[in-house]
C-alpha cells in the first residue's frame, strides 16, 4: 500500500460496519475529540487510526462519523480529557455500538447506518504496534 494513500470508506448495510470495525480497532481518541452534534443527529470521532491493512506499524489522523444518530448515551465515561482505545464498531437492530478498552461504551440510537471513516492525514510511525497483536 502506497505511504500516503489515505482511506474513504462508506458503511450504509449492517453487514458493512464489520470492515469499518476491523479498520478502526485499537484507535487511540481523547475524550475531547468525540463530538455530539444533536441538531444535526452526527456523532464525530477523531481518532489516531492503526493502519492495520498497511502491514507497518503506522497510524493516520482519521474522522469516523456516525450519522442519523437520534439517541446518544455513555456508560462508564471517564471524566476529563482521557484517553480511550477503541476496540469495536458493532450494530444490533438499530444500535451502534463503540466499545473501548477497560469498559467505556458509546450507545447511538441510529436511524439507519451511515458511518463514514476519512483518513484526514499522512501516516507516521507508531510508537509501538497494539499490545494484542502479537497475541495471536
Amino acid at each position: 500500500m502506497a505511504e500516503d494513500s489515505r482511506l474513504l470508506l462508506m458503511a450504509n448495510e449492517p453487514d458493512e460496519v464489520p470492515l469499518i470495525s476491523a479498520l478502526v480497532q485499537d484507535a487511540v481518541v481523547h475524550a475531547a475529540d468525540i463530538a455530539w452534534e444533536p441538531r444535526a443527529r452526527r456523532l464525530v470521532l477523531l481518532v489516531n487510526r492503526f493502519r492495520w491493512e498497511a502491514g507497518d506499524a503506522t497510524r493516520v489522523r482519521c474522522a469516523l462519523r456516525i450519522e442519523h444518530v437520534t439517541r446518544l448515551q455513555r456508560r462508564g465515561w471517564p471524566h476529563g480529557d482521557a484517553v480511550l482505545d477503541l476496540l469495536a464498531a458493532t450494530i444490533e437492530g438499530d444500535v451502534l455500538t463503540l466499545a473501548f478498552a477497560a469498559g467505556p461504551t458509546l450507545r447511538c440510537e441510529v436511524e439507519c447506518v451511515d458511518l463514514i471513516l476519512e483518513d484526514l492525514s499522512a501516516p507516521w510511525p507508531a510508537r509501538r504496534e497494539p499490545a494484542h497483536y502479537h497475541q495471536r
